[in-house]
């Protein structure tokens, strides 16, 4: 299937997509600072998690579930499958990378899908905080 829009309009909505602070983020990290969990923001550590807990060197990833294929709601690109299939294939590869390099550090690492966040803001913060005990 072609693209519905030019190549001038994609490029203007793909530049728009941010890759921290969003929305969302700002809205749990606020949900979690509120609850007394106090995190540093995008510490520098393998990854660039989006929240560490440096005294339980806890690293908290909030995934996309587009740019790291989340298998609930991940849609295969339709256009320019050259670029995106392999972009996508290496975020994955990364993450798993990333994983492994900071649990040899002896960081506890946590992933939360973004779509987990926006259907139980709550779930998300217990699954942190079992890591911080």
């Amino acid at each position: 299937m072609v693209d519905t829009v030019s190549k001038e309009k994609r490029s203007r909505i793909m530049s728009k997509i941010k890759s921290k602070n969003t929305e969302l983020e700002i809205s749990f990290r606020k949900n979690l600072w509120n609850k007394k969990h106090h995190y540093r923001l995008h510490y520098k550590i393998t990854g660039k998690p989006d929240l560490v807990f440096v005294s339980k060197k806890v690293a908290v990833f909030i995934d996309s579930c587009f740019w790291h294929k989340c298998p609930l709601h991940h849609r295969q690109p339709n256009s320019n499958k050259d670029y995106w299939i392999p972009k996508i294939k290496r975020n994955e590869e990364r993450a798993k990378e990333v994983n492994k390099t900071l649990i040899r550090e002896g960081w506890k690492v946590v992933r939360i899908w973004e779509h987990e966040i926006k259907d139980n803001q709550e779930k998300c913060i217990k699954n942190i905080k079992h890591y911080l005990m």
